[in-house]
């Protein structure tokens, strides 16, 4: 099997699992405790706080263990709203975020906010104009992810922050799939509230956190005990979090930056050998500005369930579209804010994604196949038309 699937989650990093084992082995004291046992584990959390806050180059104090983008999304977007709804009930956000977002929106406008959710073009881009225009005085928060999911989209975060400045309404970013691909700093996109999840940049699954600048109020989300400085209750998953500082450390902004070398290398490649067949093929989403390791693709006239259906038979794993809403039926909502609910994209259009242990001949041998099924499925195609 090949796995090209990392825009979903990624394997953990063979030193992940030897630090989460060890600590597992030898650091299973509650970091509350005041025992020996117990400092012992809060010396490793908060080691790992310091690498990832350097990491964000940001105080260690603003950052806040949880268990993942889910509830770090659920915690920026419900308690800001919560908080300032003396203020104003006026949220912004984009229509292509992640369910995460989106689901909690939507739960927002049920209990008496009100939601603008702005559209994008067809490269599946969003105007800093149109944030502007969406923008009044009673906006209390505006929440736009760093990058898209689907399409690997950048979006205009930094412009955003500036325009934001001056407005008090609070500037949160669902940063899960870009942070560990590209360089994050919140100070510099003047972002007030940033949400990261591990299983996206090879460590483990169920742990994450919430940045949150300092000069911000935010409730308490977890109600219970006083851990997190009693900003989210729960006993810390130390284990876990020691093996996504790990990650962070396996990640320098050197090796991130020849990781987007490689996979745009890897895009190229895939691209120019379907190309040189005589496949056709639309990358949707901004191709010159994107994370360089998720590349979408429609393929006129093939069913994306088919293709996914023979590629795996073959042994490569890859997808439609967010892993999220695996199982669903539902189309892409993010190809839906693209181009229109009818566009046959839609039901064409697979989400290929590149990371750690990927190589050329992978993808030499990923070309071939899709070459293969492709033909394949035209063929059959003109069979039974």
């Amino acid at each position: 099997m090949t796995y090209l699937d990392h825009a979903a989650t990624t394997p953990m990093h063979p030193a992940v699992i030897d630090e989460m084992s060890k600590v597992m082995a030898e650091t299973f004291g509650n970091p509350s405790s005041i025992h020996q046992y117990g400092r012992n584990g809060q010396a490793k959390l908060e080691n790992a706080r310091q690498v990832i806050a350097d990491s964000l180059q940001v105080k260690p104090h603003e950052i806040i263990f949880n268990s993942g983008g889910t509830e770090s999304d659920n915690t920026a977007l419900i308690e800001t709203a919560l908080s300032k709804q003396k203020q104003g009930k006026h949220i912004i956000t984009t229509a292509v975020e992640h369910p995460a977002v989106l689901n909690t929106a939507k739960y927002l406008e049920k209990i008496g906010f009100e939601v603008t959710y702005l559209a994008v073009d067809e490269n599946g881009q969003l105007s800093v104009d149109e944030v502007k225009k969406a923008l009044r005085d009673d906006t209390i928060l505006v929440s736009i992810m760093m990058a898209n999911n689907e399409t690997g989209n950048l979006f205009p975060i930094a412009e955003v922050g500036e325009l934001l400045k001056d407005h008090p309404a609070v500037f949160h970013t669902d940063a899960v799939q870009a942070y560990g691909k590209i360089a994050v700093h919140p100070n510099e996109l003047q972002v007030d509230l940033l949400s990261v999840s591990a299983h996206k940049f090879n460590g483990p699954k169920g742990v994450g956190f919430l940045y949150k600048r300092d000069d911000v109020s935010l409730p308490v989300f977890l109600h219970g005990g006083e851990q997190e400085e009693k900003r989210r209750a729960g006993t810390q998953n130390l284990a876990a979090i020691c093996g996504m500082a790990k990650a962070i450390e396996c990640l320098s902004p050197e090796v991130q930056k020849s990781n987007q070398e490689k996979y745009q290398a890897f895009s190229t490649q895939l691209l120019n050998a379907l190309t040189a067949a005589g496949i056709e093929y639309h990358v949707n989403g901004d191709i010159e500005n994107k994370l360089s390791h998720v590349l979408n693709l429609q393929f006129a006239g093939i069913s994306n369930d088919l293709m996914l259906m023979h590629l795996d038979l073959k042994g490569f794993a890859i997808s439609t579209g967010s892993a999220c809403t695996a199982g669903n039926v539902e189309p892409s909502h993010v190809l839906e804010a693209m181009y229109g609910k009818k566009s046959p994209a839609i039901g064409e259009s697979v989400r290929i994604s590149f990371g750690y242990g990927n190589t050329e001949d992978e993808v030499d041998r990923f070309a071939q196949t899709i070459i293969d099924t492709v033909e394949r499925l035209k063929r059959n195609t003109r069979k039974t038309g």
